[in-house]
């Protein structure tokens, strides 16, 4: 088979799909005021479910930041926020984001004017007032869930602190919609969110097959659905389509790599502006991305999940998620990751972005290589803002950390 056959046959045809299904949502909440519906800003980490149930659709300015990033934007939007007043070390997410707002530029024109912003501290302390900003910017409600940090359990007070709050933005909704909470429809949402992490996991876990036939690059992009339309018929029958053509590829023989010798781990956000560049880099040496603790998030949590009490049980799984765990519960993850994956190396993404998902990767990286014995190399820059990256230096340190890992496997 000639070269280009080999390749088109590895691009993945759901790929299209999942861009007309974003092109939709995007117009969708766009033309919202036209069409009457209201339109809801919201972190990633936000339970997103009550807004299905209520009909508004959510947005989120971190997956914009992301589109910011791959698109090349974020070093230009990054520094306008700058000239604002607001400083280089912050998150370049918010940095693009507030830009963005008063620029009203970047992709696809900037996002749709919010009705009211929903903010959950599970992920980080930075949200809270960057939400505070952009809600009075647009004189909008902003409702704020505050998740108590949980070191190693979810003790009985922090579950009835955050089950109150789930009621609070329950009349919030109510409040801001004109019209009650449908609980017979909220049955029907929970059991697709259930249903569409259970998928999304299973597509993650695809790669535990060797050869893998998907990279984490792939999972970075293919996790938009599970993230914006989480708890719809529409994330489903994608994620169950998709699956479906990934198990087709394993029986078909058509892998990530055509020569897979050695298997890696990412640890912390992508780096959107160089996903190409990291994924031809490593491939170059044979070395295939397989997992990332961050597309994980959006199943991770499943575990506490009741599928007969769904409203219920996710106080829990939005109060435990990977990044609002101690450092102890994080590792344990990492090391359920490099034993599932059968990793040969561990790439840690320093993140000046995120400080609550770098802070503690160095005492990960230390325990991971003397308890797994595998080597870690780290990569310093922002998730958006290119102005951070340095190729050069980046290569560098992938050629030799590669070298180290092809002296250990022989």
């Amino acid at each position: 088979m000639r070269a280009p056959e080999k390749e088109k046959k590895r691009s993945f045809r759901s790929a299209k799909r999942m861009r007309d299904i974003m092109t939709e949502y995007y117009i969708n909440a766009k033309t919202a005021p036209q069409t009457g519906k209201k339109v809801a800003w919201i972190t990633s980490g936000g339970p997103v479910e009550p807004l299905i149930v209520m009909d508004v659709i959510p947005v989120y300015p971190e997956n914009y930041g992301a589109m910011i990033g791959a698109s090349h934007m974020g070093g230009d939007l990054c520094a306008k926020a700058e000239a604002m007043g607001y400083s280089s070390d912050l998150c370049s997410y918010a940095r693009a984001d507030i830009a963005c707002a008063v620029e009203n530029g970047g992709p696809i024109g900037g996002l749709p004017r919010p009705d009211m912003l929903i903010c959950c501290n599970n992920i980080c302390g930075t949200v809270l007032k960057w939400y505070e900003v952009q809600a009075r910017y647009f004189g909008v409600p902003l409702f704020i869930l505050d998740t108590p940090f949980c070191h190693t359990e979810f003790p009985d007070q922090a579950r009835k602190y955050v089950r109150r709050q789930f009621d609070e933005y329950i009349a919030f909704l109510e409040t801001a919609c004109g019209r009650p909470f449908d609980e017979e429809k909220s049955l029907e949402v929970g059991r697709l969110s259930i249903e569409g992490q259970k998928l999304w996991k299973a597509v993650l876990d695809a790669t535990a097959h060797k050869p893998a036939p998907i990279t984490a690059f792939d999972a970075f992009f293919f996790l938009a659905l599970i993230v914006t339309l989480r708890g719809t018929q529409v994330a489903v029958d994608f994620y169950r389509d998709l699956l479906q053509e990934i198990n087709e590829r394993i029986n078909d023989g058509v892998f990530a790599l055509e020569n897979e010798k050695y298997r890696i781990l990412w640890d912390n956000l992508p780096i959107w502006y160089r996903l190409k560049w990291l994924s031809d880099t490593f491939a170059s040496h044979g070395a295939c991305l397989v997992a990332d603790t961050y597309t994980t998030a959006w199943c991770g949590s499943m575990k506490y999940i009741d599928e007969n009490n769904f409203f219920e049980s996710i106080v829990e799984a939005y109060t435990r998620i990977y990044l609002n765990i101690g450092v102890d519960e994080m590792v344990k993850t990492v090391f359920e990751m490099i034993d599932k994956y059968q990793v040969d190396g561990l790439v840690i993404h320093s993140n000046r972005s995120c400080k609550p998902y770098s802070f503690g990767q160095y005492d990960i990286e230390k325990m991971v290589r003397e308890v797994k014995g595998i080597p870690t190399m780290t990569i310093e820059s922002h998730m958006t803002d290119e102005r951070s990256f340095s190729e050069s230096a980046t290569k560098t340190r992938i050629d030799a950390f590669m070298e180290i890992i092809k002296a250990r496997k022989g």
